[in-house]
């Protein structure tokens, strides 16, 4: 038994080392950003279960590797080097199946298209801003003509109260808005457990 979990870490553990980066691949993280990402990650389920408070899609540009992000205060293209410091926890890559890998080239082309949209600080689909999931979602459903991932009720209540996380309320206060519970959005758990793609590894 104890022979077969060594062989099963050291399987692991190169499948996670191994993974080669392409244009389109998704990349998940759990952002270190404080409260704000605990009370994501408390409402949202990455894959198997992971926390998962960031994402941003891979293009590779004269052999660098980029990352297409909404991040900070806008859309813009992250060297990977500069976006993986972003999390002290190891990342995973979602890669889309090969029936869906056609619809990559006018998505991205999309998302440079939007770079320097400002960052969606209210969290509201389609008002003209973006955040991180929304920009993939958008940039999908750009190219593939329809939704490629899913809208769902969006919610910032915690679920061992059901009342409103403490760090929301102080966030939509400052921004003199009331929190749009149930409204739609994404997630970029939600992202990554998606039918339409696979996780095919880890990186760090």
């Amino acid at each position: 038994m104890k022979k077969f979990i060594v062989v099963l870490f050291v399987v692991v553990s190169s499948f996670a080392q191994n993974v080669k980066l392409k244009t389109g691949d998704i990349i998940f993280q759990s952002m270190n950003c404080g409260p704000l990402c605990e009370a994501i990650n408390e409402v949202t389920e990455g894959y198997q279960g992971r926390d998962c408070s960031h994402l941003g899609m891979v293009y590779i540009q004269n052999g660098s590797i980029y990352v297409i992000e909404a991040g900070g205060k806008e859309v813009k293209m992250t060297p990977y080097e500069t976006f993986k410091t972003y999390t002290s926890e190891e990342m995973f890559v979602g890669r889309l199946k090969s029936k869906y890998r056609k619809y990559i080239p006018e998505a991205i082309t999309f998302s440079l298209q939007q770079i320097g949209v400002p960052y969606d600080e209210e969290y509201l689909y389609d008002n003209g801003k973006y955040y991180c999931s929304e920009l993939i979602y958008d940039a999908f459903l750009h190219s593939y003509k329809k939704p490629l991932f899913d809208l769902v009720p969006m919610t910032f209540k915690s679920p061992k109260s059901n009342e409103y996380f403490k760090v929301w309320e102080t966030y939509y206060k400052n921004l003199k808005m009331e929190i749009p519970e149930g409204q739609l959005g994404c997630n970029p758990g939600g992202i990554s457990t998606s039918d339409k793609l696979k996780i095919i590894g880890t990186l760090r």
